[in-house]
C-alpha cells in the first residue's frame, strides 16, 4: 500500500512537473538536432507511475489522479497547458491502459513496454496539437524523450523483478 501511495503521488507530481517545466523552459535538446518540450521526460515518467498506480489501486484512481494533476497544473503552469495536458493524459492514458491491461497476463515487461509506447505516441501528437505547438517539427524529439523514460523504467523494473525472483528462489531453497 505504501508503494501504491508513493506511485500515486509521483504520478500526480509528474503530470504537474511536465506542465510546469514546459511553461517555464519551453523546449530543450533531447538528442543532436532534436528538441522537445521541457516536460517531456516527466511526461514519459508519468506513464511509469500510471502503471504502478493502476497495479495498486485500479483504473479509476488513475483518472482521478489525472484530474488532480491538471487542476494543480492550472495554477503552477498555465490554464492552456493544463487543459491540453488533462485532455491528452486522459486519452493517452486510456490507450496505455488498454494495451497494458490486455497484455498484463503475458508478463509485466511486455505489457509495460507496449502500453507505454501506445500511450506516449498518442500523448505526443495530441499534446503538441492541443497546446498549439508545431506537431511535425516537434514530434520526433518528444518521442525520443519519452522513449528514454520508458527504457529507463523497463530496465529498472526488470532489474527489480529479477532481484525479487532471485530472493524468492533463495528463500525457498533454504
Amino acid at each position: 500500500m505504501k508503494l501504491g501511495a508513493a506511485a500515486l503521488a509521483a504520478y500526480i507530481g509528474m503530470i504537474v512537473a511536465a506542465n510546469a517545466l514546459t511553461a517555464r523552459y519551453g523546449f530543450i535538446a533531447v538528442a543532436p538536432g532534436l528538441a522537445a518540450t521541457a516536460g517531456t521526460y516527466a511526461a514519459g515518467l508519468a506513464f511509469v507511475f500510471r502503471n504502478l498506480t493502476q497495479e495498486a489501486f485500479g483504473r479509476w484512481l488513475v483518472l482521478a489522479a489525472i484530474a488532480a494533476g491538471a487542476a494543480l497544473s492550472w495554477w503552477l503552469a498555465s490554464p492552456a497547458l493544463a487543459v491540453a495536458s488533462g485532455v491528452t493524459f486522459i486519452i493517452s492514458e486510456t490507450a496505455d491502459w488498454a494495451a497494458y491491461t490486455s497484455l498484463r497476463a503475458r508478463g509485466w515487461v511486455r505489457a509495460a513496454a507496449v502500453g507505454n509506447v501506445c500511450g506516449f505516441v498518442v500523448d505526443t501528437f495530441l499534446f503538441l496539437y492541443l497546446a498549439g505547438f508545431a506537431v511535425w517539427a516537434n514530434a520526433p524529439g518528444q518521442l525520443v524523450g519519452k522513449a528514454y523514460g520508458t527504457a529507463l523504467y523497463l530496465a529498472l523494473g526488470w532489474g527489480v523483478m529479477r532481484a525479487v525472483s532471485r530472493r524468492a528462489i533463495h528463500a525457498n531453497a533454504t
